[in-house]
């Protein structure tokens, strides 16, 4: 009998649900074609690798002091790259999840996964040079207690690339900077690329989010976070309001954003 060829959204399922660590790291390469029915599958929950402790609540925030220890610098750049590993799982979950959305926003999100895979190994590789690896501490699996949430494509694109990652934005610049007055220029300069290339993730959120209501609205984008998020969570200390107006966000969003007063779960 011949084996079916592998999909795209075979692919997709198979790496949100791995439970080894490297094929969490380095899967296979995606295949280049696609269902030609695609069905909608929600996945409730990830694989996770033993090498994974997940923990309930987040522990303490390390304080600028600490980062000066390799060692505890290491953590912070685990919980990073932890963040990215979710992101390309969430992206692969919405393959599945929004399959009856366009075609071109499907492949986007692929190129999204993708990229994010890139980054996770980057960290990876940062972890190494500070004596540690991906898997020595433990992690939170915060964006999948939230994004899962989102019923449609409009409410993804406004919590995970308007929101997730248009903060990314604002912290990749601050630690870019922080790393490199560490004297960890290995690991600044990631944070670097991370912050250049996020710039296209939130361009195609903006593109999406303004193609489905008509514009790109701060009242409307706040009204599509799913409960009980607010903008407070997708904001840096200092807004990088140059790499978000290079997205697409305008003037009057990056305003009444600078402004938000609300209070987040």
């Amino acid at each position: 009998m011949t084996t079916p060829l592998r999909v795209v959204e075979d692919w997709a399922r198979d790496y949100v649900l791995a439970t080894e660590l490297e094929a969490k790291l380095s899967p296979p390469e995606a295949p280049s074609r696609w269902a030609a029915v695609p069905r909608v599958e929600r996945i409730a929950a990830p694989g996770r690798p033993v090498e994974l402790a997940v923990l309930d609540k987040s522990i303490r925030s390390l304080r600028a002091p600490e980062l000066k220890d390799a060692r505890k610098r290491a953590r912070l750049v685990h919980a990073m790259a932890h963040h990215e590993l979710q992101a390309a799982e969430l992206f692969a979950w919405a393959i599945l999840a929004f399959a009856d959305a366009p075609f071109a926003f499907r492949a986007g999100l692929l190129r999204i996964c993708l990229d994010e895979l890139r980054h996770l190994r980057a960290y990876a590789r940062c972890l190494t040079a500070l004596g540690s690896g991906y898997g020595e501490h433990p992690v939170r699996d915060w964006f999948w207690q939230r994004v899962p949430s989102c019923a449609t494509p409009l409410q993804f694109v406004a919590l995970v690339g308007l929101g997730l990652e248009g903060g990314n934005l604002d912290h990749a610049a601050h630690h870019a900077a922080e790393f490199a007055e560490l004297g960890d220029e290995k690991t600044a300069a990631v944070q670097r690329m991370i912050e250049r290339e996020e710039i296209e993730h939130v361009r195609f959120a903006a593109r999406w989010f303004a193609e489905w209501t008509g514009g790109l609205d701060f009242e409307r984008w706040r009204r599509e976070l799913v409960a009980p998020l607010t903008p407070t969570m997708m904001r840096g200390k200092a807004i990088n309001r140059a790499a978000r107006a290079e997205a697409g966000l305008d003037e009057a969003f990056l305003d009444a954003l600078a402004a938000w007063g609300g209070t987040d779960a």
